[in-house]
């Protein structure tokens, strides 16, 4: 069983920061992949950073130059950090990992269950 949670979602004014973190706990044997995904009232989930295990990442055109996305290999974690942020940026966050469990060589998607960021003054 693996399990990711996150941490960090709240309220914050327009322009100001949030850090979220994910935590990836249980039978894993390696992380090839984490990524944020978000899912704005009424919308659809969006892939909003990415990052594999070599460090290589993306992003969405929508949060360029404001988020930045990293992962610590060691600990089975990975942040967000959100600058600038927008009214529009007002969404639940989810963790996203693919992993290799220790008792199948299969790389499988989990989930979080997501943190709520809400940008408002």
């Amino acid at each position: 069983q693996v399990q990711l949670v996150e941490s960090g979602g709240g309220l914050v004014q327009p322009g100001g920061s949030l850090r979220l973190s994910c935590a990836a706990s249980g039978s894993i044997r390696s992380i090839n992949y984490m990524a944020w995904y978000r899912q704005r009232p009424g919308k659809g989930r969006e892939l909003v950073a990415s990052i594999f295990n070599g460090g290589t990442t993306n992003y969405a055109d929508s949060v360029k130059g404001r988020f930045t996305i990293s992962r610590d290999n060691a600990e089975n974690t990975v942040s967000l950090q959100m600058n600038s942020l927008k009214p529009e940026d007002t969404a639940v966050y989810y963790c996203y990992g693919n992993i290799q469990t220790t008792t199948s060589y299969i790389l499988m998607n989990y989930w979080g269950k997501g943190t709520l960021v809400t940008v408002s003054s």
